[in-house]
């Protein structure tokens, strides 16, 4: 048995900067180690699967509960670069060394693997999470969060760096590992199949079909597959719109907009879908620079400087260069 454990939650946000918010990272990487683990059948619970408020000790009844090894998910603060993995005083280092290789094969740099004493009590350890379970807890920690190209280099790499844990506990368990890198899409607050396959120029059914979803419902920090992706952009026909207008929108003309769309007139409907030229996105209900960043397997600086963006703020229908 795994427990993951998405630490912070709740009325706990942890670290904040850089546009990162600890809690939600640490909860779309733990999403996305559940799904993984779900998928190679290694049998697995996560310690909550939303943003709910636990204590440490509420964590440590919930790991103490079962048998195996439990991973806590975190981000650090501070200078340096790189992973940190910490284990407690009552265990071995055998597997945050076998976590350590795991991240080096896929040349992800680990900072340090250490142990922490309690400065009151050096019989114990200093974490809380360490000193109150009894199953083997590891604290993983990606990357300091006040380090802007090192938790960049965390966001942009984060599937690696799942991966890697991934194939950690497979080979501890004895599971055959396979991987599929194939587009993907991490599931936020606010978001529908609807408007994720608009994203993409998808239908529902075919994002359903391709996930093997039976329903509609989708839950935050699900990970969707998505099929090959259009190099057109899609623009989704709002109240107002024209072909003039959208045109202007995209810096194209309604000839090409036409043509490219295979109009014979300059009729539009609401909701419509229209390619548009060049690599452009249309900020949707709910979109931060973050979100955006990962659909395009980008950088929130990039498409700054390709926008002249002074601020992350972004509105709904604002046109982005990516």
């Amino acid at each position: 048995m795994v427990i993951i454990d998405p630490y912070r939650g709740g009325n706990d946000s942890g670290y904040i900067d850089n546009n990162v918010i600890e809690k939600d990272f640490n909860l779309m990487i733990s999403k996305y180690i559940n799904n993984r683990l779900n998928e190679l059948g290694i049998q697995n619970i996560m310690t909550r699967d939303n943003d709910k408020t636990l204590s440490d000790e509420e964590r440590a009844s919930i790991i103490n509960s079962y048998n195996g090894i439990a991973i806590s998910n975190r981000l650090s603060s501070g200078d340096e670069n790189g992973v940190e993995i910490e284990y407690s005083l009552k265990n071995s280092n055998t597997i945050p060394n076998r976590i350590e290789t795991a991240f080096n094969d896929r040349d992800i740099f680990v900072n340090k693997v250490y142990q922490r004493r309690d400065e009151n009590d050096t019989s114990k350890d200093y974490d809380n999470l360490l000193k109150n379970t009894n199953t083997e807890t590891i604290i993983i920690k990606y990357g300091n969060i006040n380090n802007k190209d090192d938790i960049n280099n965390v966001l942009n790499n984060y599937i690696r760096y799942a991966e890697s844990v991934v194939k950690m506990i497979s080979d501890y368990f004895g599971v055959d590992y396979n991987q599929n890198f194939e587009n993907e899409y991490i599931v936020k607050k606010g978001d529908s199949l609807w408007g994720i396959a608009n994203k993409y120029g998808i239908t529902v059914d075919e994002l359903k079909q391709f996930n093997n979803l039976k329903t509609n419902l989708i839950s935050v920090g699900q990970v969707l597959k998505i099929p090959e992706v259009s190099t057109e952009s899609i623009y989704v026909v709002k109240k107002g719109d024209s072909l003039w207008s959208i045109s202007k929108k995209f810096n194209t003309t309604v000839n090409e907009l036409k043509s490219l769309n295979n109009l014979s007139s300059n009729l539009l409907s609401i909701n419509q879908k229209l390619l548009v030229p060049g690599n452009t996105y249309v900020v949707q209900k709910g979109d931060s620079l973050w979100s955006i960043s990962r659909i395009f397997n980008t950088t929130v600086d990039n498409i700054k400087i390709k926008n002249n963006l002074k601020s992350n703020i972004i509105n709904v229908g604002q046109v982005l260069l990516i």
